[in-house]
Order: C-alpha cells, then sequence, then structure tokens
C-alpha cells in the first residue's frame, strides 16, 4: 500500500496520518519514488530535495505535538520563491547563486502546518511566460504529452502535482500562472485576491513596483477542490513582513439564499471552441443542480479591464524591469517582451499614472455586479490549450497564448479571486488534454469558489486518474 501513497490526495494524507493508517515518512518516501520514477521526463522539480524531505518527516514523526493541518503532506516550492539556504534563481542564469537567507512568508506558513518539501519546481525567465522553459534547468513537460505546454509560469508546480509529485504545489500569479497551469495539466488551483496571502522575498534587493506588488499573489495548485480548503487557510495566515496583508479569515459569512452564478460565453474578438463551450455547459450544468442559481448575463468591462490593465503592467516592466531583460535574459525572452510590447502598448509618464488610477473603477464595477452574482463563470482561454513554444512563433502565438487570455489578465488587475478547474477531457486531433473554466468570486470570497468547484468536480471526470492510466500506458 505505501507505494501507493502518492496517489492519495493531501486531504486523504492528512487522515490516513491521523488515523494511524501510515507514517509522514512512509507518504515522504512513496512522493519520493514518484519523482524518481515520473520526473525525469517531465522535467518539473528542478532542484529535489530528497534529504531535507526525509530529515523533516523523521521529525514530524517523532514529536508529541500536535499535528499540523498539513501534517505530512508533500509539497512543492517554486523557485522564484525564497526557501531558506536555496537559490531564488527565477530561471534566470544571473540568478542561479542568489541564495535565500530565510523563508518567503508562505514557505514558513507551510512549514508551521506540518508540510514536508520535496522539491522546487521550474519556472520561465523571470517567470513571465505562460509556458515554462528557461536556460538554467530546460524545458518542463506536460505530463499529457509533448503536443501540449505545461502552461506557465508556475508549470513546474502544474506538471508535478497532476503527474503525482507531491499532493500540494506552490504557484504565483502576476497575470495567470497559477491558472494556465492549472488549465494546462488539468489541476484545480484559486488565485487569491489582493492581500491575502502575504508575499515578500527576503533576497529581494528592492521593492516591486506598485502594480506587481497589487497583481501578484501567491496560492496553492492542487487535483482535488478540498485540497483548496484544506491549505488555503494555511497560506492566508498573517506575517508581519507583508504590510498590506488583510487578516481575514478564510471562510465567510453563509449567503442567504442560493448563489447567483452569472455564466458568459463572450470571447471578444476569438472564436470560442465548441469544447471550451462544452466546458462551460458542464460546470453550469453542476451548479445547477447543486442548487447554485445560474443565469447567462454579461459582466462588466472584462476586454477593456484586461487590456488597460496588462498595457499598465508592460509600462511598469519597461521603466523598472526591461534593463534586467535585455541585460540577463535569453535571446527568446527578449524577443517574446518585444512582442509583449507590441501588442500590449505600454503606457508611459502621466498616462501610466491615470490608468493605475482607473483601475479602482474597474473594480468598483465589478463589487457592484458581484453584489447580484457573488460567482461569475467564464472561459479561461477560449480555444483548447496551446502547444510549447507557442509564444515564440511571433505576433501570431503571443496573440494566441496572452492575447486570448483576457479573462485571465482582467482578474489581477482588478484584485479579485478566480478559480480555474477542468470539467472535460477533450480528445482533440493534436492529441488528449483537459479543457478548463474559471470562476471569477467576490473580494475575500475564495471559499465560495472553492465550494462551486467542488459541486463541478462532483459532476465531471476524474483527471487525475485518468491521466496516470494514460501515463502508464505510454510508459
Amino acid at each position: 500500500m505505501t507505494n501507493d501513497l502518492w496517489r492519495l490526495d493531501a486531504s486523504d494524507i492528512v487522515s490516513g496520518i491521523a488515523a494511524g493508517k501510515f507514517s509522514a515518512t512512509d507518504v515522504t518516501e512513496a512522493a519520493l519514488a514518484r519523482m524518481e520514477t515520473a520526473n525525469p521526463d517531465l522535467n518539473a522539480v528542478v532542484v529535489p530535495l530528497a534529504e531535507d524531505a526525509r530529515e523533516t518527516a523523521r521529525a514530524l514523526d517523532a514529536s508529541d505535538a500536535p499535528k499540523g493541518p498539513l501534517h505530512g503532506v508533500p509539497v512543492t516550492i517554486k523557485i522564484n520563491v525564497d526557501q531558506k539556504g536555496q537559490a531564488s534563481s527565477n530561471g534566470v542564469v544571473a540568478l542561479k547563486d542568489l541564495i535565500a537567507p530565510d523563508d518567503a512568508p508562505l514557505v514558513a506558513n507551510l512549514r508551521r502546518a506540518g508540510a514536508v518539501i520535496i522539491g522546487r519546481t521550474n519556472t520561465p525567465e523571470f517567470s513571465f511566460r505562460a509556458d515554462t522553459d528557461n536556460p538554467i534547468f530546460g524545458r518542463t513537460h506536460n505530463p499529457w504529452g509533448r503536443h501540449v505546454s505545461p502552461g506557465g509560469s508556475s508549470g513546474g508546480a502544474g506538471s508535478a502535482v497532476m503527474a503525482g509529485i507531491g499532493a500540494l504545489a506552490h504557484g504565483n500569479d502576476i497575470g495567470g500562472s497559477l491558472r494556465f497551469p492549472a488549465a494546462a495539466n488539468g489541476a484545480v488551483t484559486v488565485k487569491p485576491g489582493l492581500g491575502r496571502v502575504p508575499a515578500w522575498n527576503p533576497s529581494q534587493s528592492a521593492e516591486r513596483g506598485l502594480l506587481a506588488q497589487s497583481m501578484s499573489v501567491q496560492g496553492i495548485i492542487a487535483r482535488r477542490a478540498r485540497d483548496l480548503h484544506l491549505s488555503m487557510p494555511v497560506m492566508v495566515q498573517p506575517d508581519a513582513r507583508d504590510p498590506f496583508h488583510v487578516p481575514l479569515p478564510w471562510r465567510g459569512p453563509e449567503e442567504d439564499g442560493p448563489i447567483r452564478v452569472a455564466v458568459t460565453r463572450n470571447t471578444f474578438e476569438f472564436d470560442l471552441h465548441p469544447e471550451v463551450s462544452a466546458a462551460i455547459t458542464t460546470a453550469a450544468d453542476a451548479l445547477s443542480d447543486a442548487g447554485y442559481a445560474v443565469e447567462e448575463v454579461e459582466p462588466p468591462l472584462v476586454r477593456e479591464a484586461g487590456m488597460v490593465g496588462y498595457r499598465a503592467l508592460m509600462g511598469e516592466m519597461r521603466a523598472i524591469m526591461e534593463g534586467d531583460i535585455r541585460a540577463y535574459g535569453s535571446d527568446t525572452i527578449s524577443a517574446i517582451f518585444d512582442e509583449y510590447f507590441a501588442q500590449f502598448t505600454p503606457y508611459e509618464g502621466a498616462e501610466l499614472l491615470r490608468v493605475m488610477a482607473k483601475r479602482t473603477h474597474y473594480a468598483r464595477e465589478w463589487s457592484l455586479f458581484q453584489e447580484t452574482y457573488p460567482l461569475v463563470l467564464t472561459p479561461f482561454l477560449p480555444q483548447p490549450f496551446f502547444r510549447p513554444d507557442r509564444d515564440t512563433e511571433g505576433a501570431d502565438g503571443v496573440r494566441e497564448v496572452l492575447g486570448t487570455a483576457l479573462y485571465s489578465y482582467s482578474m489581477n488587475f482588478m484584485g479579485l479571486p478566480a478559480g480555474c478547474m477542468p470539467t472535460r477531457i477533450s480528445e482533440l486531433p493534436q492529441g488528449t488534454q483537459p479543457t478548463s473554466v474559471q470562476i471569477v468570486g467576490r473580494r475575500w470570497r475564495e471559499d465560495l469558489i472553492v465550494d462551486a468547484m467542488q459541486a463541478i468536480e462532483a459532476r465531471g471526470p476524474s483527471v487525475p486518474e485518468t491521466l496516470w492510466a494514460r501515463m502508464e500506458g505510454q510508459g
């Protein structure tokens, strides 16, 4: 039985250890064995931490202290976040020896909860692609096959957790970097809202730009929605090193009556693929059957908020980060940024300040809309997930990868929480892959999103088991 413990989700690991069915060491050894088997083909975990993990697990098993909420759960950490004694390279050669002097808040929170860190996962250069490859560690592959990108920038995290390498994977998201990998690999995640998870890297030499601070969030990628209810309360624990963290409990008050859900299929100037439309229908029907009041309603200002927000972010990137990207980035990332700047013309000077101020207007309109509709069901991408390196293929490639993702970065700009989950396993000419939807929630109500994802999950396919059967068949 212990050989198959890697298949358990985090909730089952915690309950099994509490019941004495197995130990933290048993679970850790199973996760490490799975890493040895699956990771060579995927390159998802690029810094294995086997001996550290074993030492942590042995200490947990020997301790008489009360067990934390993630006691014995194997997790991975993305290489752009500080873990004491490890390099926070962010996929950049010039940062490969940037050793963290201390844990970032989220790492400290996971350790206190009893999680066992088994390795660090891959990211693209500067964590600024929706695909995952870099000059230090190379390309990460999707466990569904080489026909589909693993997503980015938390592509290593998404690939690892769906392959069974750890029950939970840390990731972060400035424009979709939790949700792209979730969609690509068939995982579930919730991008928290602004201020929800404390964030700071002790290794950083300067504070990030204001938009980067307000659009970027830390989160978890998992295989089951219920594991977000288990892990995210750990992630939101306060840390004084983030002075703008909002110390609210994970669970908000109960809603009166059926929760109303607005559903949109609007993909603006992009075609809506039949598989994506079917994925939305599956989610909407599941929510309706679960007692939600589901209506086809158009939410406000999505395209405008997305375009304005990303152009503003590009303006801040050009002012603060472009020099480093050109000096320390590869030719590939430099060419991709050329295309970003062409398709999302950066705001500059007084105009940048004005559109940053207008962010409040978009957020206000959504706050008013969500007084009536606490949840909004949207496409994540209008088409099936793209192939590896699609964003290196000039204007059309960047347009497919990032230009179509309006429902993604608009939510970062407004600071709203948004979940992503698969509802279909699609048989496409290029191969089999999951198809996902997005659920946007009211500010501070990530819990409502995860509740809805659980209701949808109960109706959908068993994505992890389907994937593992395919991996075993291919092996």
